[in-house]
């Protein structure tokens, strides 16, 4: 097994300003991992193909990073659902069918799996609550950044108080969508056509999802940032599910994008 270097995440500066010293987060990108061929880097997808020893040894990388016993690592079996799960004290290692977690406990770290769709991360470092969630299209729509607010405000939060940040996801430049994506969106609310602009394929259009994201984070009260860092253009640092459909690869690795309340 290969020791490369540690991985270095990306951050958000919304996020640094304002969460302090007790509570860390990363975007984590491909580097610093042990994974080769089409998984190469740090691939933390225990769902994909990928020698399973590699996985664990990424996730243990990033653990290590937030200076966190691997056990400690939490991460969902997420199935694009608005479903938010509690996690605390208590946390056994198990992935909940969902595709948001909250807590306030310290020593855990909230990790959520990407590879186009959007890792939100939240927190309010006042109350000590976090919260991360994995937004594709489906989640965004049906309210899983909205339920993640709420459940954060039921531990103790303030929603005036919560901060997010929209990580490395898919960009409106290489989002393309046909019309039985864009009426789904339509009949929810005709305002969202501006989410929308036309591609060069008739009867398509450009999906702007980081957009709607930021849209519905506002909406909801939080004042939230977005990275603007395109998963299928920048093959370098991402994984990408639409670039591996696009080539016809057999599968994809997953980055994380995680948050922690330290422990003191």
């Amino acid at each position: 097994m290969k020791h490369d270097a540690l991985p270095s995440p990306v951050t958000s500066p919304l996020l640094s300003e304002t969460l302090g010293p007790t509570i860390r987060h990363g975007y984590f990108t491909r580097a610093g991992g042990v994974s080769d061929g089409i998984y190469r880097g740090l691939n933390v997808g225990l769902g994909s193909n990928d020698d399973r020893d590699h996985v664990l040894e990424n996730r243990h990388r990033v653990s290590r990073w937030f200076d966190a016993a691997p056990e400690r690592l939490a991460t969902l079996h997420q199935v694009h659902s608005p479903d938010v799960v509690v996690i605390d004290a208590l946390y056994d290692g198990s992935r909940a069918q969902a595709d948001a977690m909250v807590t306030a406990t310290p020593g855990l770290v909230l990790g959520v799996l990407s590879a186009d769709c959007g890792p939100v991360l939240f927190a309010d470092p006042d109350a000590g609550i976090i919260g991360a969630a994995h937004a594709g299209w489906k989640g965004a729509l049906t309210g899983v950044l909205e339920n993640t607010i709420d459940a954060m405000v039921a531990l103790g939060a303030a929603r005036n108080r919560i901060h997010a940040c929209l990580g490395p996801s898919i960009s409106r430049r290489n989002y393309e969508v046909g019309a039985e994506f864009i009426a789904r969106f339509l009949e929810k609310d005709a305002a969202y056509t501006r989410f929308f602009t036309p591609s060069d394929t008739p009867g398509h259009s450009m999906f702007d999802l980081p957009a709607l994201t930021l849209m519905r984070l506002g909406e909801a009260g939080i004042v939230a940032e977005n990275l603007d860092i395109c998963t299928y253009a920048d093959e370098e640092r991402f994984f990408s599910y639409r670039r591996t459909t696009h080539r016809r690869e057999p599968d994809y690795g997953r980055q994380i994008s995680a948050i922690s309340i330290r422990e003191r």
